[in-house]
């Protein structure tokens, strides 16, 4: 199965330096030489056919299992150095099989009347908060930041995120807002400050609702920022000025999308605004990648902008703005690899040295799909009536500078004690 696996690198390293050694001893050197050389080794006899046979889950394993190891190099230079050359995909027959097997499995999945949201989330979210501690902002946002100008700092970066967002919800003083998926309570409380607004939270994740409910109440805003277990299908009995859903969406599932709508529809007034912010990417996949989607987040996809945006209009809102930034979340992810990898330590010590193989090979391939793979994320915003949003985007840099002076006299973020 060596062999397997060396002709399988041989067509795709071209320009850079793999050196490959198995665990007979056997080395090959591929590629022409040039850039930082990549070392990998092999610590059993069946691990590199594996890995050939099925790449998308068994290279992550692998990796995730010690079997094969870096001696110069690491799994992020590996995967660069295999996507820089990548120019056509390169598929064996068994490789095709086992993808359309997972397309079609993936769908029909996707389409069954049963609701696994509550479990789904709480395989990630419901993991040790300490474990997000270690590389996540002292706001502790986990989505995308957004880093203008591009020297900024994470911090910086993922307050910019959430000032961006709070100028394209046009929020006046005192409004109702509804988050569907609060995370850990940072774009809540933001809002709940810079407007005195009434802010409802909605969660799956047991983990995220604790966390959110101390920091709310150590801020002496559990008066007016409420977090509640709820999925979003069941919410009722109430309307809101304005919904928000950060890093959520991918969540829902392609299957339910038009559900989504219509409850945001039913959810939103007549004069609100809505900010969706989401992973997307160029074109519909029909299926997440095998290991993301056994290991990190089960039920997950991530769709095309061209996917979403008729759900929009079917459930009789109205699309007023699409905004796509790029690069923004391969930064975000790099920024959180580094800093995880600085308290590697620690986070062993929380679960033990696969499960961190295992969340760098998860922070790593992120990462990678968004430089080489052109995923992105979009912030969509919405709303039900034609003139609750201005016919020009002026607005948007004059209420960032306004919430800038908001910010500046803002009390400090605490830390979260655990």
């Amino acid at each position: 199965m060596a062999l397997d696996f060396n002709a399988l690198v041989r067509q795709i390293i071209r320009v850079g330096t793999l050196r490959v050694q198995h665990s007979d001893g056997s080395t090959e050197i591929f590629g022409d030489g040039s850039g930082a050389p990549v070392a990998i080794r092999f610590t059993d006899d069946k691990a590199a056919g594996e890995i050939a046979a099925d790449p998308p889950l068994k290279l992550g394993e692998v990796y995730m299992d010690g079997r094969m190891v870096f001696d110069e190099g690491d799994i992020y230079s590996f995967l660069a150095l295999v996507k820089s050359n990548t120019v056509n995909e390169v598929f064996s027959p068994l490789m095709m099989a086992r993808l359309f097997w997972r397309m079609g499995l993936s769908q029909a999945l996707a389409r069954l009347p049963v609701n696994h949201n509550r479990q789904n989330v709480s395989h990630h979210y419901d993991l040790s908060a300490k474990l997000f501690d270690l590389f996540l902002d002292p706001d502790w946002q986990y989505s995308c930041a957004y880093f203008e100008p591009a020297d900024i700092s994470l911090e910086e970066a993922q307050l910019a995120k959430k000032r961006h967002i709070a100028a394209k919800l046009l929020m006046e003083q005192g409004q109702k807002v509804l988050e569907i998926g609060s995370g850990w309570g940072g774009m809540a409380m933001y809002l709940a400050e810079a407007y005195n607004a009434d802010v409802t939270g909605i969660t799956l994740s047991h983990e995220q609702l604790d966390v959110s409910r101390r920091r709310a109440e150590k801020r002496n805003l559990a008066d007016r920022v409420r977090f509640e277990l709820q999925d979003y299908r069941y919410y009722k009995d109430k309307t809101f000025d304005r919904i928000v859903s950060v890093g959520m969406f991918e969540h829902v599932g392609v299957a339910n999308y038009a559900g989504f709508f219509r409850k945001c529809a039913e959810l939103l007034d007549k004069d609100g605004v809505m900010v969706l912010h989401s992973i997307g990417r160029p074109k519909p996949s029909y299926a997440t990648n095998p290991f993301i989607e056994k290991y990190i987040f089960p039920g997950g996809y991530i769709p095309s902008v061209g996917e979403v945006a008729p759900h929009v209009e079917k459930a009789g809102l109205l699309v007023k703005d699409v905004e796509i930034l790029s690069i923004h979340y391969a930064e975000t992810l790099k920024a959180w690899r580094e800093r995880f990898l600085a308290r590697k330590e620690e986070a062993v010590a929380l679960y033990d040295e696969r499960f961190v193989r295992m969340w760098e090979f998860y922070l790593a391939g992120s990462e990678i799909a968004f430089r080489y793979d052109e995923l992105f994320v979009f912030q969509m915003q919405i709303a039900r009536q034609q003139y609750a949003v201005p016919n020009n985007r002026t607005y948007i840099a004059e209420r960032e500078a306004g919430l800038k002076t908001f910010e500046a006299s803002r009390a400090p973020l605490e830390k979260v004690e655990f």
